[in-house]
């Protein structure tokens, strides 16, 4: 499902029109995204939690020359599914 299919669905769910319910999905991704920007975790119940975490610096190589190069420590985003989410997957999945 792409944004703008996610943005129809909730319009047509909760009866708002396409810019109403763009302007509330980029509400949400923006607060999330500010969130872990200051390294604080996101918890939606029973859907998941998104935190950060931190990736140590590290020599890799270039798959093209096979040159070795470093990798600067980084923070990466991450989502755990929650528990009903998963349910919710593995039902649907599994029919």
């Amino acid at each position: 499902m792409t944004k703008a299919e996610l943005v129809e669905k909730l319009a047509w769910k909760i009866n708002l029109n396409r810019k109403q319910a763009k302007i509330v999905i980029n509400a949400m991704i923006q607060s999330i995204s500010d969130s872990l920007a200051r390294g604080d975790r996101v918890e939606i119940r029973g859907f998941g939690s998104f935190n950060i975490r931190e990736r140590n610096a590290r020599t890799s190589h270039n798959p093209r020359s096979r040159e070795m190069v470093k990798v600067r420590a980084k923070r990466v985003p991450f989502f755990k599914a929650g528990n009903d989410l998963r349910k919710v997957v593995n039902n649907k999945c599994l029919k």
